[in-house]
This record gives C-alpha cells, structure tokens and sequence, in this order.
C-alpha cells in the first residue's frame, strides 16, 4: 500500500481532536506531535475562537520596523526619480537635501534599495565568464619550438589611414620573419600572411598570441577561425594572460625597437611604411647583432624548419576510445537525441568526446582541451578555462 502523507494542516487537527477526545494529557500529546506545551494551547486557542482557520499558517513578517524609511520621505524620492529617470541615488540625495534641508535624509544605500524595491533600477546583464589556460609555460629551446606573433598598436600615416602592423618572429632566435602593413587586424588578411611564412619557412609547433582578434575570441576554448586553421596544420595555439604582455615580452621589446625605427614620425602613405618595414626587417635580422644570443644576428641562428607546409590541409584523427561527433553549421552536435552547443567556428569539424566519468566528458578539438560536457544538464561547460596539450596524434590527408 503507498505511504500516506500529512500536511502540517493534517498534523494540527489531528492533534486538536485528540485533545478533545482527552486521551492523554495536553503534556504528552505534545511531546507524542514533537512540539511545545506553549505552541499546543496557541493551537488550541485559536482553534476555540476561530475553528480550523486559526490553525492556518500566519505571515512571521513584523507589523513595525523600527528604523523604517517614512511613507512620505519614499514618496519624495520616487517622485524626484520620475522627473529624473537617470539619475542615480547620489544625484537625487544632492538635489533633494538642497530643496530640503530639514529632512533627514537616509543613507544612499538606503536609496538604492528604495529605487530596486520599486522597479527602477534596471538588472544588470552578467557577463559571461570566458576561461583562460593560464601563463604560457612552454620553454623556447630551439628555433621553430615557438612563433611569437602580435598586431603593434595601431597608428595613422601620413594619408591619413591607419596602419595595423603585423608582426611574426621566432622566440628562440628572434628572427623577425615579416611586418605586415594592414588596414585592418582581419582574418582575410591574417591568414595569407601566415600561409606564405609557412610556405617559405616551415610550420611551428607552437604560435603564441595575445587574446585579441584574429588569433582569439570569446567562444569556448577562446578559439578562432585563424586558430583552428593553425590545430589543422598540426600547430597549438598559446595565448598569453589578458593584460600580461610582458609574458611575451620578447616580442614586445621588438616592437619598441621597430616602434622607433619605422614610425616616429610614420610615413606618408602605407606603401612607403611597408618599404620602412621591409628595410628594419632586414637590418632587425642581419646586421644589428642581439645581446640575447650572444651578440649574433638573429639570421645566424635561425633555421627554418623541417615541418613543410601540406599541399592539401589534413584532418585530426581521434583515439578509437572517444566519442567523435560532427559540429553542425548551427555550431552544435546531437548527442542522445538532444542538441549540444559546441561553437561556430568549428562548424563541420568534428570533436572529440573523451569518458572521465558516468555521464562526464573532456570535449577536445584535435590537441586542445575546450571544456567539460555534462550529459545531465546537456552543456559544455568551460569549467576552469584550462587548455592543454594532448598527445597530438598523426593526421592524414582528407
């Protein structure tokens, strides 16, 4: 048979009609209903003067609060907020006390309380929080470990256009491997650049970046079209920590050195700054001699790489294990007849899903870690922004 259930409404005319009935002391009947003598003849009482409504649940809310804001100083405030609708409590605490000095007038926290009980304060969108692997680690022991990459700040030429520098070089020796003049910090743009550096140079095994578009966005894993691109080619992508440059300081120290070199005072129009470009890199690299290495050129210890860039792009392959699922144009993917939001940017891509525990899983793109994915709320969640390296596994050819 199924258990039966009383509500405290149940439990309160039980305990009343056993009193009527006297069948033990009012003392046991309250220990036997697990309450008070005092909170028995309350019930009791009101049950004697107004029958089973009395025994109804009452509002606990105080009829007095002693420190309460007067009825006629809200009135004064709200009405001041209507003919001001963007102000803020300070502003109508200032006019107020002047056109009334002789109220005392309560604190602005007090206002703001005032102002958010009556709907006029509008809620606050939050912001989504966006994860971050953290500082970059990876050591620069040998040329093509690390690229360093970055856009100088932006300035105007002499046409009156601005000009966004794009700047490539190796960490380790430094060598500056082309300064792009652009009219825009775009991905069109981006992307040729590095094609023709890979095609001239080798691939990386690492690019390290700031956080700025195109090498980076707000989606989860903060990954972009330029940074699949780079997974794609078998590169990971490094971002430094938002608002730490000096954890690409070598790059940096470049750009204040090209900063003097090439742009105070910028030239007349970006053809003649690109010509400006051109000339530092070839002086940057072989003839003004780096303390860092030694007092060598960076030329002289810079290598290109043995990785070439791939006449067809290759796709990633997976471990056996995982659950690899294909990301819709819509930027999600179907798991249990259910849709998964995983982003845009890796749009007919697929990812992979790696077990960790019932109903949790690591989701990857190729090396690179984007979140954990809980079957129970059907959500990837960039829990701690970490993202890391796997094993990189060979890819083949589509």
């Amino acid at each position: 048979m199924p258990w039966s259930e009383t509500s405290p409404m149940d439990q309160k005319l039980l305990f009343v009609a056993d009193c009527a009935r006297e069948l033990a002391s009012i003392a046991d009947l309250c220990r036997r209903y697990g309450i008070s003598r005092k909170t028995g003849y309350k019930w009791i009482d009101r049950f004697k003067e107004q029958g089973t409504e009395g025994l109804a649940e009452r509002s606990r809310r105080p009829h007095h609060v002693a420190r309460s804001t007067p009825a006629e100083i809200i009135d004064r405030i709200l009405e001041a907020r209507g003919h001001h609708p963007s102000w803020g409590a300070k502003k109508l605490l200032a006019i107020l006390s002047k056109r009334h000095p002789e109220i005392n007038w309560p604190p602005r926290s007090t206002v703001c309380d005032i102002l958010k009980r009556h709907g006029l304060v509008p809620p606050q969108r939050r912001r989504r929080r966006i994860g971050h692997p953290g500082r970059p680690l990876t050591p620069m022991t040998e040329p093509n470990e690390i690229w360093t990459a970055d856009f100088k700040g932006h300035f105007k030429t002499g046409d009156g256009l601005y000009c966004y520098p794009l700047t490539v070089a190796d960490g380790f020796s430094r060598y500056l491997f082309d300064v792009c003049a652009f009219l825009s910090p775009s991905h069109p743009l981006t992307q040729p650049a590095f094609e023709r550096l890979f095609r001239e140079y080798g691939l990386p095994t690492i690019i390290r970046t700031d956080n700025g578009a195109p090498f980076a966005t707000t989606a989860i894993g903060r990954l972009s079209q330029l940074s699949v691109w780079w997974i794609r080619l078998g590169i990971f992508p490094e971002l430094i920590e938002p608002a730490h440059p000096e954890q690409n300081g070598r790059h940096e120290r470049m750009h204040r050195t090209l900063k003097a070199d090439t742009a105070k005072p910028p030239a007349s129009d970006h053809q003649t700054q690109q010509e400006r470009f051109d000339t530092f890199r070839h002086y940057y690299n072989h003839e003004r001699p780096h303390e860092a290495l030694g007092q060598k050129t960076p030329a002289s210890v810079y290598r290109p790489s043995e990785r070439s860039y791939p006449n067809r792009l290759p796709r990633i392959e997976y471990p056996g294990y995982y659950e690899v699922r294909r990301v819709a144009r819509n930027g999600g993917v179907r798991w249990n007849s259910k849709w998964v939001c995983v982003s845009h940017v890796l749009a007919e891509d697929y990812v992979g899903f790696d077990e960790i525990d019932n109903g949790l899983w690591e989701v990857f793109y190729g090396p690179v870690r984007l979140g954990r994915f809980n079957e129970r709320i059907s959500k990837i969640e960039d829990d701690q922004g970490r993202k890391y390296r796997k094993n990189v596994l060979p890819m083949s050819p589509d």
